[in-house]
């Protein structure tokens, strides 16, 4: 165990007597009361009100000001376990920062407490899923990278915690939002330990995640919030989980309103309890009383479940102080996070298409078109799950602040996000006539299109249009589409800046935009980040997190949670754009890839089959840039394996025009064990193929880098 494990462990031990012995002197009214989400005070023992729920996705949401980095999907973008790492101590710096500040002023409401429902590591399995762009995309593999880091960002380097993370939402859940709360999503032994499972085994395991939350649906028949399989045979037997868990909000009033596995509140109240749910975020646990006076949940339980609650609450030193309470408001929204949040920018967008005019010249007299509902909107900056910034800079704005007074910027809205007119008592498509008059004055358009969480989002909480926050199709609003074809057929240098968090059919784009840039939601002051980008002030370097397929008529039922046909794992059909694929404005190209160690041996220890892969990098391109180094392994032998590859590795790293880097990598022994039906890990192969390249070993990677992976031969 690393010393800093050790540390954390010592630490919760004495956390936990203290929680013991406040625990013993409360009556069980009072121990009851503890486990909502907002916790009353106990004025007597001195215990202050505490609310639980609290959000930073990417970065402190709903409590005011915070530095706003880009939405999750795109930092996984990044391929940057160190940035990430930054971000969510970032996060957790200002959410200390807002925490000494208000409980000064006795603010404890919800949203400004200390543990943090985040990250969302739930697998992006299938593209319309409202929510996947909370989500570190569709590989278990990059998730876990990501979740760790980002959990060990958030919970601090002390023995004591920071801030308390919470990977959500445990365990098999992406979508369909519409029906969650009695949805049952069956998933084969093999699809858990596969891809389901992982990321949240490494934030337990790895990370030493201080809290884990339930989903909304049931998993294989039993509600996530009452699952005695995910709960105690899983999360606290074989992963030895010591933290508390908490359900998603009103999820446990599901169990007899939508699910029907019990009758009453208190039934539901009790089969929470009992799995192991030690915090309810909802009003189901206000009849945790009446439970007990009927005989279905003990005293026992109660208390154990109000132990592990004040562990926590000990952990972040509500009590007795922590080495965080003199942390000063001043480092909200500081020049230094901004700074990563601005890097963080910079390193998710991805290059999908370029003809050559990218990076765009800054030429006195030019007139750049700026054309879209996303060019100016601050709403498709942020994503949702968001704070509040102090400043916002939309595409538009980063442009105009960029070419100053020495180009002229001609804007148009164009359309509306999704409805057919702006105006409503306009005709149809009343603002591609002026798109149009914009693009046909323009050396060069930059047309912004895409979502916002009105369009993608989660069920019920800003009144989504497309089926509770889903999408039904991988298409751009009638809207947009109307006003991408009225623009490219003008004819003029088209940039088109795709701002949304999954995949969308970008055909359009892909045949006749001289330039395509995939945005996401790049942070509240993303404009200048992407201006940056669109001048060549830096090079795009970031991967797709998740495939873009050309339709969905490959994929199967979204309520099919088989991963079958599903991510670039299992798919059989060829993607539009493939996962892990960017371009750069270098030329980076692997020139050869070696192992240097391990390999050879057919011991049993998962750590003995550790590889360490040196690969030579050459950027031959004249433009500086960093790029993602990716691993891939294939099986060659056991009939468990996944149809194609997976990601094992990668490194990002930075080359200046014309150098040459010797990179290494370790490829974890875990890489090369298949897992069976019965979601068992085995080792059935001796002989394995590593990819090493910036992207995929795929053809349709290799046609549109132009690059082929190196092929690395090990065998046991």
């Amino acid at each position: 165990m690393a010393n800093g494990n050790r540390m954390r462990e010592r630490a919760r031990q004495q956390a936990r007597q203290k929680a013991e012995k406040l625990v013993s002197q409360m009556t069980i009214e009072e121990r009851a009361s503890q486990l909502r989400y907002d916790a009353p005070a106990i004025e007597r023992l001195g215990v202050p009100a505490y609310n639980w729920w609290g959000e930073a996705l990417h970065g402190v949401a709903r409590a005011g000001v915070a530095t706003s980095f880009p939405q999750a999907i795109g930092m996984a973008a990044t391929f940057d376990t160190e940035l990430i790492k930054k971000a969510g101590d970032v996060s957790a710096t200002e959410g200390r920062a807002k925490y000494n500040a208000f409980s000064g002023e006795n603010d404890r409401d919800i949203y400004k407490g200390l543990t943090f429902w985040s990250p969302n590591v739930n697998i992006f399995r299938d593209p319309r899923w409202g929510r996947g762009h909370e989500t570190f995309g569709e590989d278990p593999y990059l998730t876990s990278r990501m979740g760790v880091a980002y959990v060990e960002g958030l919970q601090g380097d002390g023995e004591g915690l920071k801030t308390a993370a919470c990977a959500k939402h445990f365990a098999v859940h992406s979508g369909p939002e519409a029906v969650r709360h009695e949805f049952n999503a069956t998933a084969s032994k093999k699809d858990m330990a596969e891809t389901y499972l992982p990321a949240f085994k490494a934030c337990v395991q790895e990370a030493d995640v201080e809290a884990v939350m339930g989903a909304y649906n049931r998993t294989n028949g039993e509600p996530c919030c009452g699952s005695k399989t995910l709960i105690q045979d899983i999360l606290r037997g074989e992963w030895q989980f010591k933290g508390h868990f908490v359900s998603d909000c009103w999820a446990i009033k599901d169990f007899h309103e939508h699910h029907m596995v019990t009758h009453t509140a208190e039934e539901s109240a009790a089969m929470a309890l009992q799995a192991g749910c030690d915090i309810n975020c909802g009003v189901t646990y206000l009849h945790l009383l009446k439970a007990l006076q009927e005989g279905i949940v003990t005293e026992e339980e109660i208390t154990e479940a109000a132990v592990r609650a004040f562990t926590t609450r000990y952990l972040l030193g509500l009590f007795d102080g922590s080495e965080y309470d003199e942390i000063p408001y001043e480092k909200v929204e500081c020049e230094e996070h901004l700074g990563i949040a601005e890097q963080m920018t910079k390193e998710s967008v991805v290059l999908l298409k370029n003809n050559g005019i990218l990076p765009l010249k800054e030429e006195d007299g030019k007139t750049i078109g700026v054309i879209g509902p996303n060019a100016d909107s601050r709403a498709a900056l942020v994503g949702n799950y968001h704070g509040t910034s102090s400043r916002y800079i939309t595409i538009l704005e980063g442009i105009q602040d960029k070419v100053g007074h020495n180009s002229r910027v001609l804007y148009s809205e164009g359309a509306h996000l999704f409805k057919d007119r702006v105006e409503p008592l306009a005709w149809k498509n009343d603002r591609i006539a002026e798109a149009v008059t914009v693009a046909k004055h323009s050396d060069v358009v930059v047309l912004c299109v895409g979502l916002d969480e009105t369009l993608e989002g989660e069920e019920g909480d800003t009144g989504n249009s497309y089926a509770s926050g889903d999408k039904t199709d991988l298409q751009l609003p009638e809207s947009q589409r109307d006003l991408m074809d009225a623009v490219l057929a003008v004819g003029r240098p088209t940039v088109v800046c795709l701002m949304a968090g999954s995949a969308i059919d970008l055909s359009l784009a892909d045949e006749k935009a001289d330039a395509v840039l995939q945005l996401w939601y790049p942070g509240a002051r993303g404009g200048k980040a992407v201006a940056d980008i669109l001048f060549g002030i830096c090079s795009p370097s970031g991967k797709l997190p998740v495939t873009f397929y050309r339709t969905l008529e490959g994929l199967p039922d979204f309520e099919d949670y088989s991963m079958k046909g599903r991510t670039y794992r299992y798919m059989k059909e060829e993607a539009l754009y493939p996962f892990g694929y960017g371009l750069t404005y270098g030329d980076v190209e692997i020139q050869n890839a070696e192992v240097v160690s391990g390999g050879g041996t057919a011991a049993q220890e998962t750590a003995s089959r550790d590889i360490v892969l040196e690969a030579e990098v050459i950027n031959r391109g004249t433009f500086a840039t960093d790029e993602v180094v990716q691993v891939y392994v294939k099986d060659l032998e056991s009939e468990y394996a996944v149809p194609n590859y997976s990601l094992c590795a990668f490194a990002r790293i930075s080359l200046e025009a014309g150098e040459t880097k010797r990179v290494s990598m370790r490829v974890d022994g875990s890489a090369f064990y298949a897992v069976n039906e019965e979601g068992r890990h085995v080792f059935d192969s001796r002989k394995y193929e590593l990819y090493v390249g910036t992207g995929q070993p795929d053809k349709r990677t290799e046609a549109l880098t132009g690059k082929k992976a190196v092929k690395v031969d090990v065998a046991f």
